[in-house]
């Protein structure tokens, strides 16, 4: 689930809430896979500017079940509340990606 950008999509449906941003980012991106191509669940995180969609993958394991290190890449993507358009941002732990979408907000609006 990893775009060929980084900079915002045109806007889309304005979501009314975190189901609806699923259904937005579903539409644009497809649903991602895994390292082992088993379906990666997505999961939605709402705060004050949007909807923080992102793939929740699988720990790989090697033949013996022991922890592998998990492969680099995928994107998290933002959904803005107010209109629609989608950010796309590195695969970071919510809190981060969510404290980095705030970051370049601030820079933009500057």
């Amino acid at each position: 689930m990893t775009p060929d950008h980084d900079s915002p999509t045109a806007p889309q449906s304005v979501p009314a809430n975190s189901d609806e941003a699923l259904e937005i980012v579903r539409a644009e991106f497809g649903e991602p896979r895994s390292f082992d191509g088993s379906p990666a669940p997505l999961q939605v995180r709402e705060f004050d500017l949007g909807y923080l969609v992102y793939a929740t993958y699988a720990k790989p394991v090697d033949a013996n079940g022991r922890p592998l290190p998990t492969p680099p890449g995928g994107s998290s993507f933002v959904v803005a509340k107010g209109t629609g358009t989608i950010s796309t941002l590195p695969n970071y732990p919510p809190d981060q990606a969510i404290a980095l979408y705030r970051k370049k907000q601030n820079a933009t609006d500057e």
